[in-house]
């Protein structure tokens, strides 16, 4: 029988509905309780759940820290994921998904222009008819920036984020999951859309990160101490 093979995005022990689903109130008790189901499916079943070092990693430790987390959580980080390096190097990806992948990100790179001018132009238009009860020049100035201005500004960022960030790869760890995740053909855990969207375009199994705690559960309810056997060892 195959080995099981996980590889972790830092959501897959952070994510929100997988705490819900878990019963646990805080961020600490969700990532300690995933991290019991992960020890118990990789002692009784062989199952292992690979982290990219460092970047991964590194950002689980500074997540479970900056949350106050015990060092309980940080000794179950260390103890029951495995710490690997993805092969930058030799693992081979097809050019089409790179081809795509700049295609992709040149459209939304012309869609956050687009946005960009439009939150220009609306906020030129709307100072021009702005009328204010300012006496001097410098508190005219104020009265636009910040009510008028101020106001699409705001709006422009979270438009500017969301077309260019939703559904791409925007990070160095998100990179390594998905290359560590072909290197062990491995499936990839997160609830990183772009992550998602990627490992499909590379022929990577995707797990939503919402749901892997309960898949473990399955496993461990399924499973049979003597299937361990049937395992490779690490």
């Amino acid at each position: 029988m195959l080995r099981q093979r996980f590889v972790l995005d830092t959501t897959a022990l952070t994510d929100l509905q997988a705490r819900e689903k878990l019963g646990k109130d805080n961020v600490c008790e969700g990532m300690k309780e995933s991290l019991d189901l992960i020890a118990g499916a990789r002692l009784n079943l062989g199952i292992s759940c690979y982290v990219p070092f460092p970047s991964v990693y590194k950002e689980l430790q500074e997540f479970a820290q900056n949350n106050s987390c015990d060092k309980d959580v940080i000794a179950k980080i260390d103890t029951w994921l495995v710490k690997k390096s993805p092969d930058r190097y030799n693992v081979q990806i097809p050019s089409k998904v790179f081809h795509e992948y700049v295609s992709h990100m040149r459209e939304r790179i012309n869609k956050g222009m687009v946005i960009a001018e439009e939150t220009i132009w609306d906020a030129s238009t709307e100072c021009l008819l702005t009328n204010t009860k300012a006496e001097t020049r410098k508190d005219i100035g104020f009265d636009i920036e910040k009510r008028v201005i101020g106001g699409h500004i705001g709006k422009f960022r979270n438009k500017y984020r969301s077309a260019l960030r939703y559904g791409i790869l925007d990070s160095a760890p998100d990179i390594d999951v998905l290359i560590l995740a072909k290197e062990l053909d491995a499936a990839v855990v997160a609830s990183d859309f772009g992550i998602q969207k990627w490992a499909e375009e590379l022929g990577v199994r995707f797990v939503p990160a919402n749901t892997f705690p309960m898949i473990l559960k399955e496993y461990l309810r399924h499973g049979d101490s003597s299937v361990h056997d049937d395992y490779e060892n690490e």
